[in-house]
């Protein structure tokens, strides 16, 4: 049980009358701030209530895709330049973002 699972739990045992906890007492249990629970509490009388986020399971707006992935490789694979200077050249993407591409396909060696 997640920490937001019991802390509507505990609202809920709260507000039906089971559970004499004050809402502070509640938030010491959790470990979320006094004003979340109070959030919670108005998110469980209204019903608008999500345990789970939203953007769960999705995929990031800014991944890279995989057509994109294989031009940097490929790219990169023609070019004799350092990593630092095949980023400059290329400059839609970042340094990591493009190192890390690049030592995922195996063309970048980890010194230990």
């Amino acid at each position: 049980m997640t920490r937001k699972e019991e802390a509507v739990l505990l609202i809920n045992k709260k507000l039906a009358g089971n559970k004499f906890m004050t809402y502070k007492d509640i938030a010491s249990i959790t470990g979320y701030h006094p004003k979340y629970i109070l959030k919670l509490k108005k998110e469980v009388l209204d019903g608008s209530i999500k345990v789970v986020h939203g953007n769960r399971n999705r995929i990031p707006a800014n991944a890279l895709s995989n057509e994109e992935r294989e031009y940097i490789i490929s790219l990169y694979k023609r070019s004799n330049a350092s990593v630092k200077k095949f980023c400059k050249f290329y400059g839609k993407r970042s340094y990591s973002c493009i190192y890390n591409t690049l030592k995922r396909a195996g063309l970048i060696k980890v010194k230990n």
